[in-house]
């Protein structure tokens, strides 16, 4: 009898666990982005590049304390190939995405999410900021809760650049 509630539990986990990790989105296609300013964003554009992509709120302080790291390894890297897409969360108002976008003067492209399309490709983000980083292949290869570390970031960035 014992013996039999092992087996079920295992089996559930494992069961539980093949269900989380078939959730779990490891690559991105069919990424249909649409800018403030309307440029197409896809992920076939996206390709060969490292991307991150930032989902922030313009009343969340992480996501404000780390703008000007965003801008400043963006300015740093988008010639080696490095691309930063900003995408506002879906209860953002248009007008201060909008606003804080053009006083901060982002250099990035700032996307709208009125429809959770975008974070529900990202196994729906809730937290600000979270910041995916894609491979040159559009591969997710880190999720990064909360403000970034920039000192590490942009080490592992040169490798991953190279």
């Amino acid at each position: 009898m014992k013996k039999n509630k092992i087996i079920s539990v295992l089996l559930i986990s494992f069961v539980a666990v093949l269900l989380f990790l078939s959730l779990q989105t490891t690559s991105i296609k069919n990424l249909d982005l649409t800018t403030i300013s309307g440029e197409k964003i896809t992920s076939q554009q996206l390709l060969g590049k490292i991307t991150l992509i930032n989902f922030w709120a313009t009343d969340c302080p992480g996501c404000i304390n780390e703008m000007p790291g965003l801008i400043e390894t963006y300015n740093q890297y988008k010639d080696q190939g490095l691309e930063v897409i900003a995408v506002a969360m879906y209860y953002d108002p248009p007008s201060r995405v909008i606003s804080f976008t053009k006083n901060n003067n982002l250099p990035f492209p700032v996307v709208l999410d009125p429809n959770k399309e975008i974070i529900s490709k990202f196994n729906n983000v809730k937290l600000t900021p979270t910041s995916i980083v894609l491979d040159k292949n559009g591969n997710v290869i880190n999720t990064i809760i909360g403000e970034i570390n920039f000192n590490d970031f942009n080490k592992n960035l040169v490798k991953l650049l190279n």
